[in-house]
Protein backbone atom coordinates (compact mmCIF):
# COMPACT_ATOMS: atom_id res chain seq x y z
CA UNK A 1 0.00 0.00 0.00
CA UNK A 2 2.76 2.49 0.81
CA UNK A 3 4.20 2.53 -2.89
CA UNK A 4 1.00 2.62 -4.10
CA UNK A 5 -0.14 5.65 -1.82
CA UNK A 6 3.54 6.97 -3.43
CA UNK A 7 2.24 6.59 -6.85
CA UNK A 8 -0.88 8.47 -6.23
CA UNK A 9 0.92 11.27 -4.06
CA UNK A 10 3.30 12.29 -6.95
CA UNK A 11 0.31 12.03 -9.49
CA UNK A 12 -2.03 14.14 -7.45
CA UNK A 13 -0.07 16.60 -6.84
CA UNK A 14 0.79 17.11 -9.97
CA UNK A 15 -2.50 17.20 -11.12
CA UNK A 16 -3.56 19.83 -8.12
CA UNK A 17 -1.39 22.07 -9.05
CA UNK A 18 -2.47 21.59 -12.66
CA UNK A 19 -6.08 21.98 -11.73
CA UNK A 20 -5.00 25.43 -9.68
CA UNK A 21 -2.84 26.70 -12.69
CA UNK A 22 -4.97 26.26 -15.27
CA UNK A 23 -7.41 28.39 -12.94
CA UNK A 24 -5.41 30.94 -12.68
CA UNK A 25 -4.62 31.27 -16.48
CA UNK A 26 -8.58 31.23 -16.89
CA UNK A 27 -8.39 28.19 -19.25
CA UNK A 28 -11.33 26.16 -18.41
CA UNK A 29 -13.59 26.06 -20.84
CA UNK A 30 -17.43 26.90 -20.94
CA UNK A 31 -18.87 22.96 -20.96
CA UNK A 32 -16.17 22.37 -18.02
CA UNK A 33 -18.14 25.32 -16.14
CA UNK A 34 -21.28 23.54 -16.81
CA UNK A 35 -20.22 20.39 -15.74
CA UNK A 36 -18.86 21.87 -12.49
CA UNK A 37 -22.51 23.60 -12.15
CA UNK A 38 -24.61 19.95 -13.17
CA UNK A 39 -25.18 18.28 -9.53
CA UNK A 40 -26.02 15.27 -11.18
CA UNK A 41 -22.79 15.26 -12.71
CA UNK A 42 -20.78 16.75 -9.16
CA UNK A 43 -22.98 13.68 -7.36
CA UNK A 44 -20.04 11.89 -5.20
CA UNK A 45 -22.11 9.59 -3.02
CA UNK A 46 -20.86 10.74 1.00
CA UNK A 47 -18.36 8.47 2.38
CA UNK A 48 -17.16 8.31 6.08
CA UNK A 49 -13.20 9.15 6.33
CA UNK A 50 -12.31 9.07 10.20
CA UNK A 51 -14.19 8.27 13.08
CA UNK A 52 -15.44 11.52 13.01
CA UNK A 53 -14.92 12.90 9.49
CA UNK A 54 -17.32 12.69 6.64
CA UNK A 55 -16.81 13.79 2.81
CA UNK A 56 -20.11 15.48 1.92
CA UNK A 57 -18.67 17.24 -1.01
CA UNK A 58 -18.88 17.43 -4.83
CA UNK A 59 -16.52 16.15 -7.58
CA UNK A 60 -14.58 19.48 -8.01
CA UNK A 61 -15.22 21.16 -5.05
CA UNK A 62 -15.46 19.75 -1.63
CA UNK A 63 -17.44 19.82 1.76
CA UNK A 64 -16.62 17.89 4.90
CA UNK A 65 -18.70 17.24 7.96
CA UNK A 66 -17.01 17.53 11.50
CA UNK A 67 -19.10 15.19 14.05
CA UNK A 68 -18.94 16.03 17.64
CA UNK A 69 -21.02 15.11 20.71
CA UNK A 70 -22.50 18.54 20.87
CA UNK A 71 -23.57 18.42 17.07
CA UNK A 72 -21.70 19.06 13.47
CA UNK A 73 -19.56 21.21 12.02
CA UNK A 74 -19.85 21.98 8.83
CA UNK A 75 -16.95 23.11 6.44
CA UNK A 76 -17.55 24.66 3.50
CA UNK A 77 -21.28 24.54 1.42
CA UNK A 78 -20.88 24.42 -1.87
CA UNK A 79 -23.04 26.76 -4.16
CA UNK A 80 -26.45 26.51 -5.84
CA UNK A 81 -27.99 23.18 -6.43
CA UNK A 82 -24.81 21.75 -5.67
CA UNK A 83 -25.83 22.66 -2.11
CA UNK A 84 -28.51 19.97 -2.25
CA UNK A 85 -25.29 17.57 -2.70
CA UNK A 86 -24.35 18.58 0.80
CA UNK A 87 -27.53 18.55 2.66
CA UNK A 88 -28.48 14.98 0.69
CA UNK A 89 -25.43 13.50 1.78
CA UNK A 90 -25.46 14.74 5.18
CA UNK A 91 -29.00 12.68 5.61
CA UNK A 92 -27.40 9.74 3.59
CA UNK A 93 -25.12 9.41 6.19
CA UNK A 94 -27.49 9.02 8.88
CA UNK A 95 -27.35 12.76 10.15
CA UNK A 96 -29.78 15.60 10.85
CA UNK A 97 -28.70 18.84 9.09
CA UNK A 98 -30.52 20.87 12.06
CA UNK A 99 -27.74 19.90 13.94
CA UNK A 100 -25.05 21.63 12.16
CA UNK A 101 -24.37 23.99 14.98
CA UNK A 102 -20.81 26.28 13.18
CA UNK A 103 -20.31 26.21 9.43
CA UNK A 104 -16.79 27.24 8.97
CA UNK A 105 -16.10 29.34 5.16
CA UNK A 106 -12.78 28.55 4.08
CA UNK A 107 -12.97 32.25 1.96
CA UNK A 108 -15.17 34.38 0.08
CA UNK A 109 -16.05 32.87 -3.54
CA UNK A 110 -18.94 31.15 -4.61
CA UNK A 111 -17.64 27.77 -4.69
CA UNK A 112 -17.44 27.58 -1.11
CA UNK A 113 -19.70 30.15 0.45
CA UNK A 114 -22.64 30.30 -2.35
CA UNK A 115 -24.99 27.90 0.19
CA UNK A 116 -23.77 29.58 3.95
CA UNK A 117 -26.84 31.28 3.59
CA UNK A 118 -29.19 28.51 3.08
CA UNK A 119 -27.42 26.90 6.30
CA UNK A 120 -28.13 29.91 8.20
CA UNK A 121 -31.95 30.14 6.90
CA UNK A 122 -32.98 26.21 6.95
CA UNK A 123 -30.75 25.09 9.43
CA UNK A 124 -30.19 28.00 11.85
CA UNK A 125 -26.47 27.47 11.48
CA UNK A 126 -23.95 29.93 12.99
CA UNK A 127 -20.95 30.99 10.29
CA UNK A 128 -17.20 31.61 10.81
CA UNK A 129 -15.21 33.39 8.43
CA UNK A 130 -12.30 36.13 8.63
CA UNK A 131 -12.96 39.60 9.17
CA UNK A 132 -11.23 40.24 5.54
CA UNK A 133 -13.49 37.59 3.66
CA UNK A 134 -16.93 38.80 5.77
CA UNK A 135 -15.63 42.16 3.83
CA UNK A 136 -15.53 40.61 0.51
CA UNK A 137 -19.41 39.83 0.80
CA UNK A 138 -20.18 43.21 1.46
CA UNK A 139 -18.16 43.56 -2.41
CA UNK A 140 -18.86 42.88 -5.86
CA UNK A 141 -18.24 39.00 -6.19
CA UNK A 142 -15.20 38.12 -8.09
CA UNK A 143 -16.57 35.29 -9.82
CA UNK A 144 -20.45 35.37 -9.64
CA UNK A 145 -23.31 36.21 -7.46
CA UNK A 146 -23.98 34.07 -4.83
CA UNK A 147 -27.25 34.51 -1.79
CA UNK A 148 -25.08 37.03 1.02
CA UNK A 149 -24.84 35.47 4.62
CA UNK A 150 -25.76 37.62 7.14
CA UNK A 151 -22.46 38.09 9.52
CA UNK A 152 -21.98 36.31 11.97
CA UNK A 153 -18.35 34.98 13.54
CA UNK A 154 -15.27 36.67 13.03
CA UNK A 155 -12.59 33.62 12.48
CA UNK A 156 -9.06 34.99 13.83
CA UNK A 157 -5.35 33.94 13.93
CA UNK A 158 -5.31 31.54 16.05
CA UNK A 159 -8.53 31.65 17.41
CA UNK A 160 -10.45 28.80 18.59
CA UNK A 161 -13.69 27.19 18.70
CA UNK A 162 -14.48 24.48 21.06
CA UNK A 163 -17.72 22.35 20.98
CA UNK A 164 -18.39 19.33 23.20
CA UNK A 165 -14.94 18.05 23.74
CA UNK A 166 -14.46 18.98 19.57
CA UNK A 167 -11.89 21.77 19.18
CA UNK A 168 -10.61 24.05 15.91
CA UNK A 169 -7.96 26.29 15.82
CA UNK A 170 -7.91 28.95 12.96
CA UNK A 171 -4.90 29.97 10.74
CA UNK A 172 -5.36 32.94 8.74
CA UNK A 173 -3.27 32.46 5.58
CA UNK A 174 -3.91 35.16 3.35
CA UNK A 175 -3.27 34.86 -0.79
CA UNK A 176 -6.12 33.45 -2.50
CA UNK A 177 -8.22 35.98 -0.30
CA UNK A 178 -6.62 38.69 1.67
CA UNK A 179 -8.38 36.24 4.84
CA UNK A 180 -8.41 32.68 3.86
CA UNK A 181 -9.29 30.86 6.91
CA UNK A 182 -7.20 27.18 7.78
CA UNK A 183 -8.12 24.94 10.59
CA UNK A 184 -6.49 22.62 12.75
CA UNK A 185 -8.48 20.00 14.58
CA UNK A 186 -8.93 16.47 15.48
CA UNK A 187 -9.44 13.26 13.84
CA UNK A 188 -9.54 9.52 14.73
CA UNK A 189 -8.95 6.20 13.30
CA UNK A 190 -10.38 3.45 15.10
CA UNK A 191 -10.05 5.89 18.02
CA UNK A 192 -6.55 7.29 17.75
CA UNK A 193 -5.87 10.61 17.87
CA UNK A 194 -4.20 12.31 14.39
CA UNK A 195 -3.63 16.43 13.68
CA UNK A 196 -5.49 17.39 10.27
CA UNK A 197 -5.57 20.46 8.58
CA UNK A 198 -7.69 22.55 5.82
CA UNK A 199 -5.64 24.85 3.92
CA UNK A 200 -8.72 27.24 3.22
CA UNK A 201 -7.25 28.65 -0.02
CA UNK A 202 -4.47 27.09 -2.17
CA UNK A 203 -5.25 28.43 -5.77
CA UNK A 204 -2.37 30.66 -7.40
CA UNK A 205 -5.73 32.57 -9.26
CA UNK A 206 -5.11 36.05 -7.83
CA UNK A 207 -2.86 38.38 -9.33
CA UNK A 208 0.04 41.47 -7.73
CA UNK A 209 3.02 41.06 -6.14
CA UNK A 210 1.84 41.80 -3.12
CA UNK A 211 -1.00 39.05 -2.76
CA UNK A 212 1.85 36.51 -4.29
CA UNK A 213 4.00 37.18 -1.04
CA UNK A 214 1.19 36.96 1.15
CA UNK A 215 0.76 33.60 -0.04
CA UNK A 216 4.32 32.35 0.13
CA UNK A 217 4.37 33.95 3.46
CA UNK A 218 1.57 31.58 4.30
CA UNK A 219 2.58 28.83 2.70
CA UNK A 220 6.07 28.88 5.09
CA UNK A 221 3.93 29.69 7.82
CA UNK A 222 2.00 26.34 7.11
CA UNK A 223 5.30 24.08 6.49
CA UNK A 224 6.65 25.32 10.36
CA UNK A 225 3.87 23.70 11.85
CA UNK A 226 5.76 20.35 12.10
CA UNK A 227 3.08 17.83 13.76
CA UNK A 228 0.15 17.93 10.68
CA UNK A 229 -0.36 14.27 9.65
CA UNK A 230 -3.51 14.62 7.68
CA UNK A 231 -4.16 17.21 4.71
CA UNK A 232 -8.17 17.69 4.36
CA UNK A 233 -8.27 19.54 0.53
CA UNK A 234 -10.90 22.13 0.05
CA UNK A 235 -11.10 20.84 -3.27
CA UNK A 236 -10.31 17.38 -3.84
CA UNK A 237 -7.84 17.42 -6.44
CA UNK A 238 -5.66 18.94 -4.59
CA UNK A 239 -5.44 15.98 -1.90
CA UNK A 240 -6.33 12.95 -3.68
CA UNK A 241 -9.08 12.70 -2.03
CA UNK A 242 -11.03 9.93 -4.08
CA UNK A 243 -7.41 8.54 -4.90
CA UNK A 244 -7.39 7.71 -1.00
CA UNK A 245 -10.66 6.79 -0.62
CA UNK A 246 -10.37 3.71 -2.89
CA UNK A 247 -7.37 2.77 -1.44
CA UNK A 248 -9.09 3.13 2.02
CA UNK A 249 -11.98 0.89 1.09
CA UNK A 250 -9.44 -1.95 0.57
CA UNK A 251 -7.65 -1.84 3.24
CA UNK A 252 -6.93 -4.55 5.57
CA UNK A 253 -6.50 -4.61 9.40
CA UNK A 254 -3.45 -3.37 10.20
CA UNK A 255 -2.65 -1.74 7.25
CA UNK A 256 -1.79 2.49 7.28
CA UNK A 257 -4.89 4.42 6.84
CA UNK A 258 -4.14 6.34 2.78
CA UNK A 259 -5.26 10.06 4.08
CA UNK A 260 -2.68 9.87 7.05
CA UNK A 261 0.25 11.13 4.97
CA UNK A 262 2.33 13.79 6.54
CA UNK A 263 5.09 13.30 3.95
CA UNK A 264 2.89 13.48 1.01
CA UNK A 265 1.48 16.93 2.86
CA UNK A 266 4.63 18.74 3.37
CA UNK A 267 5.75 17.38 -0.02
CA UNK A 268 2.76 19.62 -1.33
CA UNK A 269 3.21 21.93 0.73
CA UNK A 270 6.54 22.58 -0.89
CA UNK A 271 5.05 21.80 -4.76
CA UNK A 272 2.75 24.85 -3.47
CA UNK A 273 5.45 26.82 -2.70
CA UNK A 274 7.58 26.76 -5.87
CA UNK A 275 4.48 27.46 -7.70
CA UNK A 276 4.18 30.27 -5.88
CA UNK A 277 7.75 31.67 -6.16
CA UNK A 278 7.27 31.16 -10.04
CA UNK A 279 4.46 33.38 -10.44
CA UNK A 280 6.04 35.73 -7.55
CA UNK A 281 8.76 35.89 -10.63
CA UNK A 282 6.33 36.88 -13.29
CA UNK A 283 4.65 39.51 -11.13
CA UNK A 284 7.81 41.45 -10.43
CA UNK A 285 8.55 41.30 -14.14
CA UNK A 286 5.33 42.26 -15.04
CA UNK A 287 5.39 44.90 -12.66
CA UNK A 288 9.10 45.85 -13.68
CA UNK A 289 10.34 45.22 -10.29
Amino acid sequence: MRSALKRTTNRGLLLGLGFFLCLSLGSVSAQELSENDDPEFQRVAPFQVFDNLYYVGAKWVSAWLLETDQGLILFDTLYGDLTDLVIDGIRELGFDPNDIRYVVVTHAHYDHIGGAKRMQDEFGAVVLMTQEDWQMVEEDPIYREYPKPRRHLNVTDNGTVNLGRTGLRFVKTPGHTVGVASTRFTVYDDGFPFQAFMFGGVGLNFSGVERTEMYINSVKRLQQMTDIEVNIPNHAASGEVFERYELLKERQEGQPHPFIDPEGYYAWLDGLLLAAEAKLAEEQAAAGQ
